[in-house]
Formats: C-alpha cells, sequence, structure tokens
C-alpha cells in the first residue's frame, strides 16, 4: 500500500479546509466526498472505484442520504483519499510518512492535543460515538413496526449492549450517554411496537433493564443525576418485570452509589436491599460487585467493621466465579478492581497504611488509556498520602490524575479532586504543591 498512490488522494490544501475538516471529524462522509469533488476534482466515480463502493452509494452520501458507520469502510475512505489517520480518529496509517499532515502541525493554534497512541485512540471512539458507531460493532437490522421478533434476537440484542459498553472503558459519560439513551430509547420502541412471544418479551425486558442501567451511568459521569435517578429507578422496575433478579439488584446497588454521595444511611440501606434482592443465586461475579458496592457505603459512613466485612464476602464471591460465565455488565469485576475498592475504602476509612500499598500495587497494573478511572483512583491515593502526612507525593499523584482527567468527559474526577487540592493549598508555599496548583487552575 504504501507505494501506491491513489488517483482519489485529497491534496494537502483540500484537507486543511475548515469545511473538510470538520466533516472528517464528524465522520461526515458525504460532505467529504463532495468536497473532494468540488475542490479537488476528484470524481464519485474514482471514489466509488478506489472505496470500493457502488456509485450511486457515493452520490447519495455525498447529498445527504445515509451515513458509513463501519471500521473497516472508514479506513478503507482514509486509505482511499489519503486522509492521514488522526484526521478521522484512526491511528497512523501504513502510508503515512514524515512529510504526511501531522497531527502536531496541524494541531498548532487549535486548541488540540498533540499526544499519542492513547488520546488517538480516546478520539476514535469519541468520534464513533457521535455517530453511533462502536469498534467492531455488529450491524443490527432493527424490525419494523409490526414485525414478529424471533426468539434470538434479545441475545443479538444483548450482544450489541456489551459491545457498546466498551466505550466506556475509555470515554466519560458526556460522550456516550446519547448513544446509550438512543439504545434504551430503541428498545423501549422495539417492545411498544413489534410483536413476540412471551419468553422473548421477557428476554426483551431484560436487555432493556441493563441497556437503562448503561445509560443512568452514563448520565451519572456526565453530572446528569437526575437522568441518572429516573433511568435506574426505571431499570429497576423493568428487571422486576422481567424476573431478572440480579439487574435488579444492580439497579438498587447504582441507585446506592449515587445515594451516598448525600445520604449515607440511605445508601446502605440501599445497598443491603441489592444484595439481597439479587440472592444467593445470583452469579459470582454479580454477587462480588453488590457486595463491593455495599462495603463502598459502608465505608462512607465510617463503619469499619461493616466495611471489612462486605469487602471479604465480596472477595469470596469473586473466588467463586473462576472459570464459571458471568454477565458480561459485571465481568470487569476482579481482583484489580476489588483490590482498588479496598484501597478507597480504606482511604475513606483514614487508614491510610492499609490503603496505600494496595491502591499502588493495584494502579501499577491499570493502564492509563482507562482515564477517567485512573485518574479517579489516583485520587484515592493521593488522599490517603496526605492523611499519612506525605504532602509531596500526594502533589505529584494528584498531578498525574489532572493529566488524566483533562481528556475525558467526566464531571467525577476533578470532583473527587476538588477536596484534596484544597487540602494541599494548606501547603502551597512546597514548590511541588504550587505547580499542582497552578496545573489545576489551568
Amino acid at each position: 500500500m504504501t507505494g501506491y498512490e491513489p488517483p482519489t488522494a485529497l491534496p494537502p490544501a483540500a484537507l486543511q479546509r475548515a469545511e473538510m475538516r470538520a466533516a472528517l471529524a464528524a465522520h461526515d462522509f458525504g460532505t467529504v466526498f463532495r468536497l473532494a469533488r468540488d475542490e479537488a476534482r476528484v470524481s464519485y466515480s474514482k471514489i466509488a472505484a478506489e472505496c470500493d463502493m457502488k456509485p450511486e452509494r457515493v452520490g447519495l452520501l455525498a447529498r445527504g442520504q445515509g451515513s458509513v458507520t463501519t471500521y473497516e469502510k472508514i479506513t478503507r475512505i482514509a486509505d482511499a483519499l489519503r486522509i492521514p489517520g488522526w484526521m478521522v480518529g484512526l491511528a497512523p496509517r501504513p502510508w503515512e510518512t514524515p512529510g504526511a499532515p501531522s497531527r502536531t502541525a496541524a494541531a498548532h493554534g487549535h486548541g488540540i492535543d498533540a499526544a499519542g497512541g492513547r488520546v488517538r485512540r480516546r478520539e476514535f471512539f469519541k468520534a464513533s460515538a457521535g455517530t453511533g458507531l462502536a469498534v467492531g460493532l455488529p450491524e443490527l437490522a432493527r424490525p419494523g413496526v409490526g414485525s414478529r421478533i424471533g426468539s434470538d434476537y434479545p441475545e443479538r440484542l444483548r450482544a450489541r449492549t456489551a459491545r457498546l459498553r466498551r466505550l466506556d472503558d475509555v470515554l466519560g459519560g458526556g460522550d456516550t450517554y446519547r448513544v446509550y439513551l438512543g439504545e434504551y430509547q430503541s428498545t423501549k420502541a422495539l417492545l411498544r411496537e413489534a410483536t413476540y412471544s412471551e419468553a422473548t418479551g421477557r428476554a426483551l425486558l431484560s436487555v432493556l433493564a441493563e441497556q437503562a442501567q448503561q445509560a443512568g451511568w452514563a448520565a451519572f459521569d456526565g453530572g446528569r443525576h437526575r437522568d441518572a435517578t429516573g433511568l435506574y429507578e426505571a431499570s429497576h422496575q423493568v428487571a422486576i418485570d422481567a424476573k431478572d433478579a440480579e439487574l435488579a439488584g444492580n439497579a438498587l446497588a447504582f441507585l446506592a452509589y449515587q445515594r451516598v454521595n448525600g445520604d449515607r444511611q440511605a445508601g446502605i440501606h440501599i445497598a443491603s436491599r441489592s444484595v439481597d434482592e439479587a440472592g444467593p443465586d445470583a452469579a459470582a461475579g454479580v454477587r462480588a460487585l453488590l457486595y463491593e458496592r455495599l462495603a463502598w457505603a459502608h465505608a462512607l459512613a465510617g463503619n469499619d467493621t461493616a466495611t471489612e466485612q462486605a469487602l471479604h464476602a465480596a472477595q469470596v464471591a469473586l473466588a467463586e466465579a473462576g472459570s464459571h460465565r458471568q454477565p458480561d455488565w459485571a465481568a470487569w469485576v476482579d481482583q484489580t478492581e476489588l483490590q482498588i475498592m479496598t484501597g478507597r475504602c480504606f482511604t475513606e476509612l483514614r487508614r491510610p497504611l492499609r490503603a496505600v500499598p494496595v491502591l499502588e500495587t493495584a494502579l501499577a497494573r491499570y493502564d492509563d488509556t482507562h482515564a477517567r478511572d485512573k485518574s479517579l483512583y489516583l485520587s484515592w491515593l493521593a488522599d490517603s498520602y496526605l492523611t499519612a502526612g506525605e504532602v509531596e507525593q500526594a502533589a505529584t499523584i494528584t498531578g498525574r490524575a489532572l493529566d488524566l482527567a483533562c481528556d475525558v468527559a467526566s464531571v467525577r474526577p476533578r470532583q473527587q479532586l476538588a477536596p484534596v487540592l484544597q487540602r494541599l493549598a494548606q501547603h502551597h508555599a512546597l514548590p511541588t504543591v504550587a505547580e499542582v496548583l497552578d496545573k489545576a487552575r489551568g
């Protein structure tokens, strides 16, 4: 590929046009094709041939009809038109050379972070979220009004929901909320408009409950707390209707996690209900997740013994999980996650000698691509160092958290760092502290 120059390659001047840059960032390839024809004299027939598309399809896109939503087709267009990867959220393409327009050069004066692969990966997901795309997400035809839905459809829809959940690994709720909400609303309409058997209907309700929780989490992460509460409550009722005790329990756990920031005793009560509602027959990973949330509620209330009991119960449940299949929505709870929750709990209980070692060990294995979560977890580590009197180390950790938090659409990292920064301000005469306070203001 590197030695071939396609006849559809766009000149640098065309790529630098503001309208072209905006269209590429939005994955509006219809506008890209129109500009390629009008500004660079590249015909639709040539574009179609190089992009392996039908000429009429190119013409329809150029007239604003339809969209391109698969990773494979986006890379094909980028290669055919010689669009540098960063302009459409991709890693550098194999044909890119040192002379090609670079992300750093193009970013000058435009406020674009010129960091490396981690940021490019997150930007690809952001662009994908804006167009309803998830990497590797298979197409799923939506049945029309009055259509009969087969028994296999709910599981295919659940698989799609699981793939979309991966967006949360690298993005904040500000980027994912409308994607997740759209999926929830689409399934809700499907339940209303299509026909299906009783068993299929229950399965669809279970998927709907899962999607409501996913959208609620994104709302919570993006600062839309009222929306989050409504979605969690809706999910709880739908899960009950679906006779899905695990998802019903998890809906309560979400509500408890949100509530503990205000009424902590209410948070404990709801978290306890979540464990009871899921029941002892719930999957081991689900029980581990719910006991984690219960431990967190107790830690925020200062209940040392109850916190340790809940953490122990989570550890026992996780050990039982083994090779058994767990629901995708609970599969992220592993030993590293449990270690982090343990460290967070001991931070809140003001026991830094217990918190620091476990957080340091767990976060050493935690990749920076999970920027939002790592930033959050580092804030608890910084908090524990402050409690232990290690001010300069706390400042260093806080600086790392701020760097990670700057590129995610989530309100929570900065909210969590605010009290740490207030405590650090008491030591503003220290150069390390002054530097991180200045970074926080920037």
